[in-house]
């Protein structure tokens, strides 16, 4: 007999976590048989007064078939740490969820996972490294983890679902509420292309001391937890402690030593977390074989190209335009910078900055701040 219904009902009732489901379990065998004991039952099985006094106010109020029924029209399906669906990596942490409220799917391909975690304040430099790291990782077969948050999080989740991987977003309040309230389309796609997954009931709403036990679970579902930005206080680095104490292993990206988004990321280097240049560094140090990349998706309403003999030659740089490169990095630099250091006065600069952004040399990422585009280490040749 099915008893996920009366997992998720006492999934309801305060107090009851891990240790309580596991002397009710051992108890009782069945669940529904502890939905239904006396007080003094529940006494004997070893829950105490105030567990059992929630317990017995939450079943003149809970109606188990009711909370299932909610749980199918929002979408959601309850998993059991019983049931053969619920994540084995996942099963080998010590506070392992009950109950795992899943939005989407879960694909065995999710065993070999990674979280992309940092700070909600990404600068232009994190968000490039977080967005190539997590489409990189995407296109050779690694399910990108993530929390749904503002900065790194979002941008993992968007270029692992731009590569056409599979991403899985641990959110910290109910599966049926979405915070940021902006990323309501992203948790729409994230579900489509895999799970928005939470072990909150539905209703929960996001509260502050949610957030750092759900990283928890981001760690636990990933094979090791990869840092890119995060200062001292950041809640990335609650991911990374988890993850030490799950015997999971920690990457992070490192940066300038001029930004406070950095700190975070140097210490961890320091106490030994494995220092990140590009996805090869994950993939060896978790001894998961180079696998051949994916495409990435292409949309379905346009024809495909006409399949060429040889590949399209690159544009050709023009002198200006290496001059310009030699002053332009992965750290934004102000188009004022860029012109002392070059030589080259305002207008010239802006000209040729705006055909290099064509060329897709170079990128604009606001006020008139230029980053060096990835493709332009690739090509740029000029001495």
């Amino acid at each position: 007999m099915d008893d996920t219904k009366y997992w998720v009902a006492f999934n309801l009732v305060p107090g009851i976590g891990r240790a309580k489901f596991a002397l009710l379990q051992e108890r009782f065998g069945d669940l529904g048989e502890a939905w239904r004991a006396s007080a003094s039952e529940l006494h004997a099985a070893g829950l105490d007064a105030r567990s059992v006094e929630a317990i017995i106010a939450r079943r003149g109020e809970v109606y188990p078939e009711a909370e299932m029924e909610r749980l199918e029209r929002q979408g959601v399906q309850a998993i059991t740490w019983k049931d053969s669906a619920y994540p084995p990596r996942l099963k080998e942490i010590y506070d392992l969820p009950p109950v795992l409220y899943v939005k989407g799917t879960l694909t065995p391909q999710d065993q070999t996972a990674i979280a992309v975690v940092g700070t909600r304040e990404a600068s232009a430099y994190g968000k490039e490294v977080a967005g190539q790291l997590s489409s990189d990782l995407a296109r050779h077969g690694v399910t990108v983890v993530s929390g749904l948050a503002r900065g790194i999080d979002a941008v993992a989740h968007r270029a692992a679902l731009a590569a056409g991987g599979q991403t899985i977003a641990v959110v910290a309040s109910g599966p049926d509420i979405v915070y940021p309230p902006e990323h309501t389309q992203l948790a729409r796609e994230v579900a489509a292309r895999g799970a928005v997954v939470c072990d909150y009931p539905l209703g929960t709403r996001p509260r502050a001391d949610n957030f750092p036990r759900r990283n928890r679970i981001m760690s636990g579902l990933s094979l090791g937890v990869l840092v890119v930005e995060a200062g001292e206080g950041s809640g990335a680095l609650i991911t990374a402690r988890w993850a030490l104490e799950q015997n999971r292993e920690v990457f992070a990206v490192p940066g300038s030593i001029f930004s406070p988004r950095s700190l975070g990321c140097h210490r961890l280097i320091q106490d030994g977390a494995k220092l990140v240049h590009g996805f090869q560094d994950i993939l060896e140090e978790l001894n998961l074989g180079l696998a051949a990349p994916r495409p990435a998706e292409r949309p379905r309403d346009l024809p495909k190209a006409p399949v060429s003999e040889e590949p399209p030659a690159a544009p050709p740089i023009e002198a200006n335009e290496a001059l310009l490169l030699r002053h332009l990095s992965l750290q934004p630099t102000h188009i004022d910078e860029v012109c002392r250091a070059s030589g080259l006065p305002l207008p010239t600069v802006s000209s040729a900055l705006v055909m290099m952004e064509l060329k897709g040399l170079v990128k604009q990422v606001g006020a008139m701040n230029y980053i060096r585009a990835r493709e332009a280490a690739a090509s740029y040749q000029a001495t």
